[in-house]
């Protein structure tokens, strides 16, 4: 029975992983896909538009 023991935790633990990774790649992409896309490029945006003018000020 020490066969076991010793093959359980990382049986679980892989079981868990494998879980974890399904997860993650079925919540990718979806409805919500484009708005995070825009979100993202509008944060981009900002930031450059930011250094820009920062730079800008300091010429």
């Amino acid at each position: 029975m020490d066969y076991v023991s010793a093959l359980l935790p990382p049986v679980v633990m892989a079981a868990l992983f494998t879980g974890v990774i399904v997860t993650i790649v079925k919540t990718q992409g979806g409805a919500n896909k484009a708005k995070e896309d825009a979100a993202v490029d509008a944060a981009v945006a900002h930031a450059e538009s930011a250094r820009r003018a920062q730079g800008d000020a300091g010429a």
